[in-house]
Formats: structure tokens, C-alpha cells, sequence
């Protein structure tokens, strides 16, 4: 695959909509399931970490630490949320269940299903953060109106981490292998992105590396600036970096599936 080939503007219809509901309908059926693990994983993180560790911690930077954890759990939630549905579901959905290939079938595109795809794993991560807001809120370590923003911001993160783990499905050869994105990227990402510790405490290197490389790193920065609330022009910087980088990954998953389906 050339690069003018990798990154040609897809040509994606209205039709897209349709397997975004097919895969809302499927989520609705099994609701219980699928609602209950956001709920539970905001109250374990808070508990654990938020008031466990958080006792040791006290506060930094002049915030208390379970109000800075607090939106790294909302953006850990997004990033993972999408980027598993998008990988181990898309690809569960591709080729052992054959949805894609019996929806190629219909008058949809290629074009159509990856983009209906990326589309529900956006839609997952503000599903998941819509339900840890009311948790968190609770808890009283997010201020309220302004923390709203953080639902519009997970579908932009979402979109994100969707594109990137379409990216991966692309290219893998096969479900085992979708591991080490997995285990290589989006571990490496939940533990140095400031989710849990200030970058500043980073070598500079890898606070460097962090900013330019890690994605998550823009999405904790402006769901803290929501949560706490404290805006900044910086809000601008990180939701643009997203933007950008959002625009040209879809591009490019969609293109990487279109390569692997077509034989």
C-alpha cells in the first residue's frame, strides 16, 4: 500500500449510521452487562487509589489527589472503551462472526461498516463516562456544571482510540496478536500519560515522549481542565493535537480495512 493510497480520503455514505445502530441494538440487549463494569470500575478506582493511596498523597499541586485521579479515570475509561471494541470486538465481529462480510453483502460499503464502527466506539466511550459521572459527582471529587464537557470530550477521545485500535485490526494477523498493542502501548500509556503523577515528575525525555507520542497524555490534560475546573489556552492545544490526530487515523484505519477485506 502506497502512502497516496493510505491516505486518500475514504468515501463514506449516510449509510454508516445503520451499523452504528446494529451494534447499539446488540449493546442494548445485553445492558445489564455492559452497564454495570463503568459503574463499579469508578467506585473501585476512587476507593482504591482515589481514597487509599490518596491519604498518603495528600494533594498535589495544591488539589486533592482524588480530584486529580479523577478525570484520569474518565479519560482511562474512554481510551480503553473504545480501543478494545474496536480491536477485539471489530475483529471478533470480522472474522469469526462474519458480520462484516454478510453486511458487505447490503448496499453499505466497506467504507460505510469501519466508519459505523469508529463511530460506535466513540459512542461507547461517552456511554461509559455518561454513566461514572453520577459516581464521581457523588463521591464530590468533580465540580458540576462544568464537568458536562467531559461527554462531547469523550466522543473527540473516543474517536481517537477507536481510529488507533481500528488501526491495529488492520494489520494484525491475527486475534492473539492484538495483544501487544495491548500490553505496549496502552499500558505503557495508562501509567505515563499524568493520570496517576504529574508529568514533571518524568525525566524530561519522557515527559517529551509523552506530550508528542501518548495520546492519552492530551486527553487526561483537558478532562482535568473540565473536571477541577481550571481552563487554560492549553485546552485549545490539546483538543486541537486530538482533533488532528483523530481526522488522519481514521483516514488510515479505514483505508487498512478496506486493504484487508478486499482479497
Amino acid at each position: 500500500m502506497t502512502l497516496m493510497t493510505l491516505f486518500a480520503i475514504p468515501r463514506v455514505s449516510y449509510r454508516a449510521w445503520k451499523v452504528w445502530y446494529r451494534n447499539l441494538f446488540v449493546f442494548i440487549r445485553t445492558w445489564k452487562v455492559n452497564f454495570f463494569p463503568p459503574f463499579i470500575e469508578a467506585f473501585l478506582y476512587l476507593s482504591a487509589i482515589g481514597l487509599g493511596i490518596g491519604t498518603y498523597v495528600g494533594s498535589i499541586d495544591g488539589i486533592p489527589y482524588v480530584n486529580f485521579i479523577a478525570p484520569a479515570i474518565l479519560a482511562i475509561s474512554v481510551m480503553n472503551s473504545a480501543f478494545f471494541e474496536c480491536t477485539y470486538g471489530s475483529y471478533v465481529r470480522m472474522y469469526y462472526q462474519k458480520s462484516f462480510d454478510a453486511m458487505i453483502a447490503t448496499p453499505l460499503s466497506i467504507e460505510d461498516v469501519i466508519a459505523g464502527e469508529l463511530l460506535w466506539g466513540a459512542t461507547r466511550s461517552v456511554m461509559y463516562v455518561a454513566i461514572m459521572l453520577p459516581v464521581l459527582a457523588a463521591f464530590g471529587v468533580i465540580s458540576l456544571p462544568a464537568s458536562l464537557l467531559a461527554i462531547p470530550l469523550a466522543f473527540i477521545g473516543g474517536l481517537m482510540f477507536a481510529a488507533i485500535g481500528m488501526c491495529f485490526t488492520g494489520i494484525t494477523p491475527g486475534l492473539e496478536t492484538l495483544n501487544y498493542p495491548a500490553y505496549l502501548f496502552i499500558t505503557p500509556m495508562t501509567l505515563f500519560s499524568g493520570t496517576f503523577f504529574p508529568l514533571a515528575l518524568l525525566p524530561a525525555v519522557f515527559g517529551y515522549i509523552a506530550v508528542l507520542f501518548f495520546p492519552l497524555t492530551h486527553l487526561v490534560a483537558a478532562m482535568r481542565m473540565c473536571t477541577i475546573p481550571d481552563f487554560s489556552p492549553a485546552i485549545l492545544v490539546h483538543l486541537s493535537w486530538m482533533v488532528a490526530v483523530t481526522g488522519v487515523l481514521c483516514i488510515v484505519s479505514i483505508n487498512l480495512m478496506k486493504r484487508r477485506l478486499i482479497v
